[in-house]
């Protein structure tokens, strides 16, 4: 395989430590699930997959069954949850991974248990409505489907699922907590009902560092679990009851290298719709790395990278896939020279927050957005 300009390097060690910070919140009856989708929040699937499960992670969650297909191919056999809509003409494909599901649909319900052999269980995790109105059903309705697959021999309703709607986005809770009422009142009616083993499924990582009382029987670790705070009002809102203690571990680096080199003369506009001149004679650094790799356009004229241990600014429009950065004050940059677009590098660093802020975006975004053909290369340090 040819070898790659632009890549990125994940520490494992980092994702170990961050997944044992949070096993160390729990209790010891409560399972740790792991959100792995969207190619592990841009971490690598099957890398970071790994890492996880040797750190102690009970459950990988990801979003559609072609994920759960690539882990399983991958020999991870270790159970694996699917979060996303998966279609009834689907039930078959869902049974031979072996994975279990969200479920808010009858017919998905029923073909699953058409679709489950003899003498087997499908695990479903019914998702209730409190708040957010993506997925989910109403209380009557999740008591509706339990009641449906009591009556079939291939189904188990072995939880109950919601999600918080804004719980990393204030640090007034009041809407959370009601939430919280109301996922309370489902997971009990759905025991009620005729599935007493039914486990409590509501905790994503702002809550779990925040409420213990969440935490149920399973806790769904999402940005947490890659070193990331969910926001900075869950950080503060720690900070207020003393839970900020958590040593969170960024754990992915993303790296490019100098391709070219060029004096450009006082002023001449830079690259696309002239939106960048330069004041005076400027030493410009173009790397192989654009928004088709998931550097995002908005961070034109905004956004530095860090070459040499210091900070060079991006100017003009950021290409499809090449961006041009200002080394005028940087000594000796030459061609083949290691640039970091997120990371450490010398003293200096660049967050994915600080990216987030420079696009008007989440951190969430900068890491996801990662192009998929990006190579992930682990690395041990921690």
């Amino acid at each position: 395989m040819a070898r790659r300009l632009t890549w990125c390097e994940v520490s494992t060690g980092n994702l170990t430590a961050n997944l044992r910070e949070f096993r160390s919140l729990l209790g010891p009856r409560c399972e740790l699930a792991v959100v792995v989708k969207a190619n592990a929040y841009g971490h690598g699937l099957v890398l970071a997959s790994r890492a996880f499960l040797d750190a102690g992670a009970d459950v990988l969650c990801v979003h559609d069954l072609w994920e759960a297909e690539v882990l399983r191919r991958a020999g991870i056999g270790e159970p694996i949850h699917v979060l996303g809509p998966v279609a009834p003409d689907q039930a078959l494909e869902a049974v031979a991974l072996g994975v279990s599901l969200v479920a808010y649909d009858a017919a998905l319900i029923r073909a699953l248990d058409a679709a489950t052999p003899s003498g087997h269980r499908t695990r479903i995790h019914l998702k209730v409505e409190t708040g957010t109105h993506r997925q989910g059903v109403s209380l009557e309705e999740a008591l509706a489907l339990a009641d449906l697959a009591r009556g079939l021999r291939g189904v188990e309703v072995a939880g109950v699922a919601s999600h918080f709607a804004d719980v990393e986005d204030t640090t007034h809770h009041d809407f959370a907590r009601r939430q919280m009422d109301l996922f309370r009142q489902g997971l009990d009616a759905v025991r009620r009902a005729g599935w007493p083993e039914a486990r409590g499924d509501l905790a994503n990582s702002a809550a779990t560092i925040l409420w213990p009382e969440t935490h149920w029987d399973r806790v769904r670790l999402g940005i947490g679990a890659y070193g990331m705070w969910p926001s900075a009002e869950t950080r503060v809102s720690a900070a207020m009851i003393h839970r900020d203690q958590i040593a969170l571990r960024p754990a992915l680096t993303w790296k490019t290298r100098v391709a070219q080199v060029k004096t450009v003369a006082p002023g001449e506009f830079i690259g696309y719709g002239r939106t960048w001149r330069t004041p005076r004679s400027t030493i410009l650094a173009v790397i192989p790395v654009g928004y088709a790799d998931g550097y995002d356009r908005g961070l034109s004229n905004l956004a530095h990278v860090l070459v040499r241990g210091q900070r060079a600014a991006v100017r003009g429009r950021i290409c499809m896939n090449l961006t041009m950065v200002d080394v005028t004050d940087i000594p000796g940059v030459v061609p083949g020279d290691e640039v970091v677009l997120l990371g450490d590098q010398g003293d200096e660093s660049l967050s994915a927050e600080r990216l987030a802020q420079w696009a008007g975006t989440i951190n969430y975004e900068i890491t996801t957005r990662i192009a998929e053909s990006v190579p992930r290369v682990p690395v041990e340090t921690t």
